[in-house]
């Protein structure tokens, strides 16, 4: 076991070394970044106010329009000579949100993320198989810094092309593998249909991320590689991976790097704070960020925080897996569900692929919500073509009653044949609009 001195501190020791933090970045970002001189003016607050962890709760909260409001570089709080790489989101709402990273960022991210695969089960002189995006996106480039600071030797794949990233598994022989859970999902069934054994690699641990997903898939992935999955968190806004990580000794939340990172959870609609246990919105501030300090900024993840000792001996404090997204969330018939709730239940019916899509439609002035599921392979074969009709609407039938059972939504069901569900080539789409307007949340 890897344990950073860091991360075992006592919790006066924590919020000590967070309030200094926090007292720095906000005298960094009054003087440095005219849209929070702004606010703090507005709210007649000069960073000398705050004087205990509590005081947050007077600095402004910051949201993703807030970036994209000053796109490119409007919230940087150093010069343009003393950066040294920028990331950017996909932008595929509009203008990408773009951070900045000087020198000591990269430095300080890398020794982030260095801890969480070390948490993980990452070990110096071993094999770590990237398969996350490189380029603006940040988990390439997050894992692949983090890996070679630890010590290991990186295989920086990416994504894409399936039979190569096989065959580098196989000859290379990796502990660890990265990407995103559905894209690993991927891999390993096209391994099976190539009738090979995936759980025979010399896998041992799996860091899955990048998209919400269920306790369901963490035990199929793990069954499928022969693997602990453990779950990373981060946002290009914050950082990028390595704001919280799951230690795989216990797989029971995610240690948030909190010498670096001071989280809150917020009701999403009221915005009041939140008790320690109660599932909201996560807010983060960076507390050693020099390019690109933000502070309180609304992740849109829904969560739960919870300190005390963990059996992996850190002292840090968890927040749970991602429930989902507040703007992932489906209002049906006046219900909140998320995705990842459906997938929990989905993947415990054996005639069901751990794969499906939520397809939103419109009939004249309704919203229509249909769940397309996919059969598997075994499934497919045992049944005889002069049955397979009746098998199908039971199946159907099945599916809709848990989703009513477990979820409390009615919903149509589409059971679809094998691999007709677009397996994931980065990050799993669940979501299908083929509406005209947006559903109204």
């Amino acid at each position: 076991m890897i344990l950073h001195e860091i991360e075992t501190v006592s919790r006066t020791q924590m919020e000590r070394l967070q309030l200094e933090r926090l007292q720095r970045v906000a005298h960094v970002v009054y003087n440095h970044v005219p849209f929070y001189r702004e606010h703090f003016d507005k709210r007649q607050l000069k960073p000398e106010d705050i004087k205990s962890l509590s005081d947050i709760k007077m600095l402004p909260l910051t949201t993703k329009k807030d970036l994209r409001d000053h796109y490119p570089f409007g919230l940087f709080a150093v010069k343009r000579e003393e950066m040294v790489r920028v990331h950017a989101s996909s932008g595929t709402s509009g203008k990408p949100t773009v951070v900045g990273y000087t020198q000591n960022d990269i430095h300080m991210w890398g020794d982030i993320v260095a801890r969480s695969i070390a948490m993980a089960g990452g070990r110096p002189g071993e094999v770590l198989h990237n398969a996350y995006g490189y380029g603006l996106f940040t988990g390439g480039l997050g894992l692949h810094y983090g890996s070679e600071k630890l010590g290991m030797i990186t295989v920086p794949v990416s994504g894409g092309n399936m039979s190569r990233q096989i065959t580098l598994i196989e000859d290379f022989k990796p502990t660890v593998i990265c990407g995103t859970p559905s894209y690993i999902l991927n891999l390993a069934e096209t391994m099976e249909a190539e009738g090979k054994d995936p759980s025979i690699l010399s896998l041992q641990y799996g860091i899955f991320g990048a998209e919400p997903w269920s306790n369901s898939m963490r035990v199929t992935l793990e069954e499928k590689l022969g693997i602990k999955a453990c779950d990373i968190y981060g946002l290009s806004e914050v950082i990028g991976p390595g704001v919280a990580m799951e230690c795989h000794e216990a797989q029971e939340g995610l240690h948030i790097a909190e010498d670096h990172f001071l989280v809150e959870v917020i009701h999403p609609d009221t915005l009041e704070p939140l008790p320690e246990g109660e599932v909201g919105e996560l807010v983060f501030t960076s507390l050693t960020k020099e390019a690109f300090p933000i502070i309180r900024y609304r992740t849109g993840d829904i969560a739960s925080i919870q300190h005390g000792k963990c059996s992996c001996g850190r002292t840090t404090v968890k927040m749970s897996r991602v429930k989902g997204r507040v703007d992932d969330m489906l209002i049906i018939r006046g219900v909140n569900v998320f995705p990842s709730e459906m997938e929990h239940f989905l993947l415990q019916v054996g005639e069901l692929a751990p794969h499906y899509q939520v397809h939103l439609k419109k009939k004249g002035a309704l919203d229509l919500v249909e769940l397309q599921v996919e059969i598997t392979d075994e499934f497919y074969r045992k049944v005889s073509k002069d049955i397979q009709h009746e098998k199908i609407n039971e199946l159907e039938a099945k599916v809709k009653g848990l989703m009513k059972d477990h979820c409390y939504v009615s919903m149509d069901i589409k059971v679809r044949p094998p691999k007709e569900i677009p397996r994931s080539e980065g990050k799993a789409i669940r979501i299908v609009d083929l509406r005209e307007e947006p559903m109204l949340q």
